[in-house]
């Protein structure tokens, strides 16, 4: 089955409870994370939002409890890095977080994707997104890094004959849903790493404890890089 159709592509569910809570940490970006936060709002999943200031000076703290009173405001009043989103999902109770850069934002339906295939299948700890760039709407290059991984696909095995993706060693914090619990067991974001590459160690590890990591392009995110 093509990854980016069938199954997949079915009606988005409103859920009265929502299985996904989205983490967004940022830093210094008051107008790329409002633009985040508009997007994320409407989302038709309405998933609870959660937002880690590392620190800002510019505001950006102000901005979310006057303009979104329905996000969730952490202020560590000093810069974790990738560490800030575990502080997050410490606070959190849905079985899955989908974590989402200040200069990021998931398309209408994906996060509920990827938490049926979760739901589908316990051995999953992280799904990572196709990732749009903006504002061309061309695929990022790492799309095609992602689905040429030369490990096995799992819809080639037959323990694994119906789910859709493609097998990863690692992934991208800023475009993946995560299964909470396996994350946490993993030890969460190193806090010595701050952000770039800070994936490595946690995926590693999750590897390590048995767990499956895919790359699904029935999931969107779009990137617009701060600049």
């Amino acid at each position: 089955m093509d990854p980016g159709s069938g199954a997949l592509d079915t009606p988005v569910e409103d859920r009265s409870t929502p299985s996904v809570t989205v983490v967004v940490i940022t830093h210094n970006r008051r107008a790329e994370l409002a633009r985040t936060l508009n997007s994320l709002v409407e989302l038709p999943e309405r998933p609870p939002v959660v937002v880690v200031d590392n620190g800002s000076v510019d505001g950006t703290a102000r901005m979310v409890r006057c303009c979104y009173p329905q996000v969730r405001l952490i202020e560590p009043r000093c810069n974790l890095g990738a560490a800030g989103r575990n502080l997050a999902m410490a606070g959190v109770d849905t079985p899955y977080v989908a974590f989402c850069d200040d200069d990021m934002w998931w398309d209408p339906g994906s996060l509920a994707r990827a938490a049926r295939v979760l739901d589908d299948h316990p051995d999953v700890a992280v799904i990572t997104a196709r990732i749009i760039l903006e504002p061309g709407g061309t695929d990022d290059p790492i799309n095609d890094d992602m689905r040429d991984s030369p490990l096995s696909r799992r819809d080639d095995a037959p323990r694994y004959p119906d789910v859709p993706g493609y097998p990863l060693i690692s992934f991208l914090a800023g475009a993946s849903v995560v299964r909470r619990a396996a994350v946490q067991a993993a030890g969460g974001f190193s806090a010595r790493l701050g952000v770039g590459g800070e994936e490595e160690l946690l995926s590693w590890d999750l590897a390590d404890a048995g767990w499956s990591l895919l790359y699904l392009p029935a999931c969107v995110c779009h990137h617009e890089p701060s600049p």
